[in-house]
């Protein structure tokens, strides 16, 4: 299973990676923007926006190309560790 991060904060991107990969997740992370998201994304099972910390520029880039390939998104406003562990411990237990 793959997901997708937009935003958070670029000096924690490879934590967000190992909290992922503790979930079962391959995860991609895209701190900031660097050209066009929509080519970069590809179709992942899950999208995670961190909307306190990106652009509305790069969410309406993630949310098109989101759309166009069918992935759920989840928007968590708090960028930390915490919080996306606890987003990924409830897609889990949701999905099992």
């Amino acid at each position: 299973m793959s997901v997708v991060i937009i935003g958070g904060n670029e000096r924690m991107s490879r934590q967000y990676a190992d909290v992922c990969a503790a979930h079962g997740y391959d995860a991609k992370v895209f701190p900031k923007e660097t050209g066009p998201i929509e080519k970069k994304i590809g179709s992942p099972d899950l999208m995670i926006l961190f909307t306190q910390t990106v652009s509305h520029k790069m969410v309406q880039g993630a949310v098109k190309a989101a759309k166009k390939n069918n992935v759920p998104i989840a928007r968590v406003q708090s960028s930390s560790i915490t919080a996306l562990r606890n987003l990924l411990g409830t897609r889990t237990a949701v999905a099992s």
